[in-house]
């Protein structure tokens, strides 16, 4: 009994923790903070309620769950057709004993999400030991767009289902992987990228027809849904054709949305939006903290570890402070892919095919909105990084504190209304 005691002490204490303490940041920082600010460009203020966590992507799952879906050829109009079943249909669930949507949505949302966290947790810590399982754990939990593991969306319910049939399907459990995996394809498009990791990785270790099979299962939530759309709008696509209405014809690599972007941590949005040097201070920091970094670089055995790495962290912060969001987001999707490939031989096959099918799924889509979001949801990601961080622990801390201050941030925008991801 109390070996049965301490298994479950040692499997849950660490992933509780770091869920119970980054997501008592965002409810400070959604509920305490956001509300003494003023009233932002928006006109929507935040309150101390549930309404803070609904906003944005929110507003049309609350559409889903009280007046179903809905939809018509015509793609200027967002249509609810675009968001998948799975998350709406467990809080409608939740709603059957009375909880209204902003409560029974957000706790879909944040339970997942601590499941997700737990599930890598024991995953991790069988693969490498309780040392990288932490660092992976912690990474998951308090990157800044761990936010959306708590708000009203998918990320917390995608993460959990994504994690489990990975986790499965390594430890070739077929059956876990096929139910898994069922439920991530009815929840968000991209868990179709688990179809090509499973197969791939079918053939490369020779697994035999279950595993194909079960590579193939996987589709059938997605399968489903697109039957629904069939009967019920006789458009089998229609989740397909609604995304229209943001993307437009927009398809393939987004060199526009991500040069934009460069030149945007570069010279500035200012000197970006006027096609001229208008504002010289933007460029002028940038290349001082550029020439910083490397004079950093070139004397850091003359200033020694403690100074190299204070001098680092300050450059970074920053860069950060000039450069916004979209420095965060380049370093999150390329950085990602450079971090996947540095980590192919640590991380499971599944996991690393995984990763890279879910990131070429996100550079194909035509657009750069939303990028960042879509790509902490690949869990393969978490793994690299906590990989990395576990490596090089003088790092992970800064870096860990430095995640931080960008989730109370993220959170606070957040309830003010304001973009996020």
């Amino acid at each position: 009994m109390n070996k049965g005691n301490n298994f479950i002490k040692s499997n849950l204490f660490f992933p509780l923790a770091m869920w119970l303490f980054s997501r008592l940041l965002i409810v400070i920082a959604m509920l305490l903070i956001a509300p003494l600010l003023p009233t932002p460009s928006t006109g929507v203020a935040a309150t101390f309620s549930w309404d803070v966590f609904s906003a944005w992507d929110s507003v049309w799952y609350e559409k889903i769950v009280t007046a179903g879906y809905d939809f018509s050829s015509e793609v200027k109009e967002i249509h609810t057709v675009a968001f998948f079943p799975l998350f709406p249909l467990l809080s409608r669930l939740f709603m059957t004993v009375g909880l209204p949507f902003e409560v029974a949505s957000t706790l879909v949302n944040n339970l997942a999400f601590l499941a997700a966290l737990i599930m890598l947790y024991c995953w991790v810590k069988e693969l490498y030991g309780i040392n990288i399982a932490r660092w992976v754990t912690a990474t998951l939990a308090w990157c800044p767009y761990s936010l959306y593991g708590t708000v009203i969306y998918t990320e917390g319910l995608f993460l959990l289902c994504t994690t489990a049939a990975l986790k499965a399907f390594d430890k070739k459990q077929y059956i876990w992987t096929a139910f898994w995996g069922v439920l991530s394809t009815a929840t968000r498009v991209p868990g179709v990228a688990l179809i090509p990791a499973f197969l791939f990785v079918s053939w490369k270790e020779s697994r035999g027809i279950k595993s194909y099979i079960t590579s193939l299962t996987v589709g059938l939530g997605i399968f489903l849904y697109s039957m629904y759309c069939q009967i019920k709008f006789g458009d089998a696509l229609a989740f397909i054709h609604a995304q229209k209405a943001w993307r437009g014809d927009a398809t393939g690599f987004a060199w526009g949305g991500w040069w934009k972007m460069l030149m945007q941590i570069t010279v500035g949005f200012t000197n970006w939006k006027y096609g001229y040097i208008k504002d010289p201070w933007h460029p002028l920091l940038f290349i001082i903290i550029i020439t910083s970094g490397v004079l950093l670089w070139r004397f850091r055995l003359h200033l020694g570890k403690i100074q190299f790495r204070n001098g680092l962290y300050v450059l970074c912060l920053l860069m950060w402070l000039l450069t916004g969001d979209e420095l965060f987001i380049i370093v999150l999707v390329f950085g990602g892919i450079y971090l996947l490939w540095f980590s192919r031989a640590k991380i499971p096959l599944v996991t690393l095919i995984y990763g890279f099918s879910s990131l070429a799924l996100i550079l194909n889509t035509g657009i750069t909105a939303s990028a960042e979001r879509y790509a902490y949801g690949i869990i393969s990601l978490s793994i690299a990084f906590g990989l990395l961080l576990a490596r090089y622990p003088r790092w992970g801390y800064p870096v860990i504190c430095f995640f931080a201050i960008l989730l109370g941030h993220f959170s606070v925008r957040f309830a003010r209304d304001l973009w996020v991801a």
